[in-house]
């Protein structure tokens, strides 16, 4: 007589301290990785990749090339800014230069010019002349500019 196969079954629960079979996880598949190259053709293989890249993505290459433009642009406008900046404060370091040294040329001739006035009266005396002992002054009050010069009666 045949041997029947039995099968062992039963309701106890499982044990716990055997962990469950775990669901194999996806990895990503593995791929040959080209050695490195000279400077030339990595840019070539970049460029490559990136219009591969672009034609695979939703987003066109007509918007990299707008950002680029646009990154490019800014950086062009902030070093000519920077450099009229800089322009600008050599100007006004030089005017400021300048001012300073008109200013000092300006308290060189005053001084010159306090020098000569005090020194004037000493000059005059030693060429004869006697200084004035009173004031003399002239009352216009009648005076019209229409006189013939007549007087009045």
């Amino acid at each position: 007589m045949p041997a029947v196969q039995r099968s062992v079954r039963s309701g106890a629960a499982p044990d716990k301290r055997r962990p469950q079979a775990q669901p194999s996880s996806t990895r990503p598949e593995l791929h040959v990785v080209a050695g490195r190259r000279n400077g030339g053709d990595v840019v070539r293989d970049g460029a490559r990749r990136l219009l591969v890249w672009t034609r695979t993505r939703r987003a066109p290459l007509f918007h990299i090339v707008v950002a680029m433009c646009i990154l490019g642009g800014s950086l062009v406008v902030s070093l000519m800014l920077r450099t009229q900046m800089i322009e600008n404060s050599f100007e006004a370091t030089t005017t400021q230069q300048s001012i300073s040294r008109l200013n000092q040329d300006i308290q060189d001739d005053q001084s010159k010019l306090d020098e000569l006035q005090a020194s004037l009266p000493d000059r005059a005396e030693k060429m004869g002349m006697i200084p004035q002992k009173g004031s003399i002054s002239i009352d216009l009050q009648g005076y019209s500019a229409t006189d013939d010069g007549k007087g009045q009666q």
